[in-house]
């Protein structure tokens, strides 16, 4: 109970001379606002120890405990200043992980780019997303448009049964129909792009939903380096 007297008695003639020097802006040579930091610590650190002694708890446990406490709170200032470098060694690991997971990266020149890496058959694919619903693409440069299987259509809001099926398209298994709708968004990584026409395979004539050169046009640019391809927003 004496320290917390005593911390009352600080704060109070702390505050007194407050009032009493805010016209000069300084107190005992201090800024008042540094003053006030430095009296709102010393007054804080007086009603801890007083809670503590009077807490009846051991001054070794109580010092164990608040360098547990201090830990903690070092830690969750840490992981919020660096938040966005955790934000990428995840992705990284993710992308490690799970094969297609696009890796966002952020190029010399402060540019927004998406990197990945070459599937087991020789191809880039890629898990984006058409309006929020995830789908596994392969990059076909060769196609002109970005084309969704009847599956991924579906999944994607899309009702075949109630599409058009009036353009000619090729396909890995020969020539096929294909119909025009329009995503609202479509997401590789941090890049998105929308809205964007794509076309729905008819059902069974197409195994994977293709990323065309509709999308990859609205890039600034693309590079393939080894195992790795960079595309550039």
């Amino acid at each position: 109970m004496r320290l917390f007297w005593i911390a009352i008695a600080i704060m109070a003639a702390g505050l007194g001379l407050l009032l009493w020097n805010d016209s000069t802006g300084s107190v005992a040579g201090l800024e008042t606002d540094r003053f006030g930091r430095l009296l709102y610590l010393t007054v804080l650190g007086l009603v801890i120890g007083a809670g503590v002694l009077g807490s009846g708890i051991r001054l070794g446990q109580a010092t164990r405990s608040i360098a547990v406490w201090l830990m903690i709170l070092v830690v969750l200032v840490a992981g919020y200043q660096y938040r966005y470098e955790l934000q990428d060694i995840a992705s990284a690991v993710t992308a490690g992980l799970v094969p297609g997971s696009p890796l966002s990266v952020t190029t010399s020149d402060g540019a927004n780019a998406v990197r990945l890496d070459r599937m087991a058959g020789g191809h880039f694919g890629v898990r984006g997303t058409v309006d929020g619903t995830p789908v596994s693409f392969m990059l076909d440069t060769g196609a002109t448009a970005t084309v969704l299987t009847a599956e991924d259509a579906r999944r994607a809001g899309f009702d075949p049964a109630d599409l058009r099926y009036d353009i000619q398209v090729s396909t890995a298994n020969g020539m096929a129909r294909a119909a025009r709708v329009t995503a609202g968004e479509i997401a590789v990584g941090s890049i998105v792009r929308g809205p964007l026409p794509v076309l729905v395979a008819e059902e069974g004539r197409l195994t994977q939903s293709l990323l065309g050169m509709n999308f990859i046009d609205t890039l600034s640019g693309f590079d393939v380096r080894g195992e790795r391809m960079i595309l550039r927003d």
